[in-house]
């Protein structure tokens, strides 16, 4: 088993892979630049080592990482999410200095993460893709004719992409010569790949994904699956397991589909299989080598640890578990309260925290690294907190979230909090039915009034009397 782990992460995800460690006896080691200096990953790991003053830099250096894993002791390394967590280079220089990579092998995370490689094998593996170009696209020209031949509307995705990140949807031909460079271009500077294709814009569908396990011996599961349809620009806002909108049967069917495609690529630990859903037909996107923002609502519904099994994996355990082993119960909803301003666009609002208190009670989980008095750095994610909440029945669940997001104080920054209530009571959320449409054809849920408690006013008073004495 593996004995010391270095978490090449932050925030949140550092402080879920620390849990995890405890309850395995495994020493944990922190990194982190100069702005989280005082995270809370930082404080609760057995150990915390700076990666310098740069604010990323440290954090995208992958052999800086691995000679900090070798220096103090560590035999693997978890790469979280985001980040180095899908960069087959870290895990190649693992391979090389012999440290265990906590993910698959680097030549997975490269077939699957060049997009088109990764279409190629699924096709090859008898799953649905989108209909779309075989390669990547050479210029503009071939872009124009290519689209001709799919059909407007058409997705233009560079290769490397990932997290809502280089794509954009092209209506006509006029959008996609406007689009073609902005993409390159952003494709270059945030994934150092110039290369991009095109799919079929299916308008509107369901984002659904299927959390998968596989071990050293050649063993796949299938945790069931998340719907995460609830997004903003390609960037998910709320999530929930199961989907309401699946029958059994189609349940099982997305769950064989992602197997297979788990299986086509020689996968080895957790991964995610992303698929659109329409007009009942379903068709593959991506697939996730790491470790999901959402991974906490699969473990509250089947019970299984997954960061856990990521590890035991990684350790060359095989899978405790068959696939007639797994079941799940009720239904988990994950709400990502970031901090940002929905009524002002959603601007990041970065800062101070001057009042953080987490709900709790019965299904109520919060996954954070936040706390009263943090400053959140503006270099970073705007994730403030994962609140997760579970019950047997949909209508409780959606209840739960309601009530959850009422007990928590979180003030000094703005957040999605509030807007996620308008989105919990709206009558189609509620009839579990939605799409990736639901954000934009619901714009009337901004107009929100928020409503200040007493003790509010109060904390914000002292608030500003302390920054004006320099307290």
């Amino acid at each position: 088993m593996i004995k010391k782990l270095l978490i090449a992460n932050r925030g949140e995800i550092a402080v879920r892979i620390v849990r995890a460690c405890a309850e395995m006896d495994i020493r944990s080691v922190a990194v982190y630049t100069e702005p989280d200096r005082y995270g809370l990953h930082v404080k609760r790991a057995d150990e915390a080592h700076s990666l310098g003053s740069e604010p990323l830099a440290g954090y995208l250096n992958p052999h800086h990482i691995v000679n900090l894993a070798v220096e103090t002791g560590c035999d693997a390394i978890h790469p979280g999410y985001g980040f180095l967590s899908e960069n087959a280079e870290l895990a190649r220089i693992c391979a090389q200095r012999g440290i265990v990579f906590v993910g698959p092998s680097a030549a997975v995370i490269e077939r699957m993460g060049d997009k088109t490689a990764a279409r190629q094998a699924m096709v090859a593996a008898g799953v649905p893709v989108t209909p779309g170009t075989d390669g990547n696209l050479a210029d503009v020209e071939e872009a124009r004719s290519q689209a001709q031949r799919i059909g407007y509307p058409v997705m233009l995705k560079a290769t490397s992409g990932g997290g809502g990140r280089g794509i954009r949807r092209c209506d006509d031909e006029a959008e996609l010569a406007r689009n073609f460079e902005r993409v390159v271009s952003e494709a270059t500077k945030a994934f150092g790949n110039a290369d991009v294709f095109l799919e079929k814009c299916i308008v509107n569908p369901r984002h659904i994904e299927v959390q998968v396990l596989a071990d050293s011996q050649g063993h796949v599961v299938h945790l069931y699956e998340r719907d995460c349809s609830i997004q903003r620009r390609n960037q998910k806002l709320i999530e929930i397991a199961p989907s309401p909108q699946l029958t059994p049967e189609f349940r099982a069917y997305v769950g064989e589909l992602a197997v297979r495609a788990a299986e086509a690529v020689g996968y080895e630990n957790a991964g995610t299989v992303e698929f659109l859903l329409a007009d009942k037909q379903v068709y593959f996107m991506e697939m996730n080598t790491r470790v999901q923002v959402e991974h906490t609502i699969t473990e509250q519904i089947t019970g299984i640890d997954i960061v856990r099994e990521q590890i035991r994996i990684a350790s060359g355990l095989p899978l405790g578990f068959r696939q007639e082993d797994i079941s799940y119960r009720g239904y988990a909803l994950q709400l990502r309260i970031n901090a940002e301003d929905p009524k002002n666009n959603f601007l990041p609002s970065f800062g101070r925290i001057s009042r953080y208190y987490a709900p709790g009670g019965p299904g109520v989980r919060v996954d954070t690294a936040i706390y009263t008095g943090y400053d959140i750095p503006p270099y970073f994610d705007s994730m403030c907190l994962k609140l997760i909440v579970w019950s047997l029945r949909w209508e409780d669940a959606l209840q739960r979230a309601v009530r959850a997001l009422n007990d928590m104080r979180l003030q000094g920054v703005r957040t999605t909090a509030p807007y996620y209530q308008q989105i919990l009571q709206h009558p189609d959320f509620r009839a579990g039915s939605f799409d990736t449409g639901f954000v934009e054809q619901h714009p009337q849920l901004l107009e929100y009034s928020e409503k200040s408690r007493p003790e509010d006013v109060a904390v914000a008073i002292a608030t500003a009397i302390a920054a004006y004495a320099g307290i």
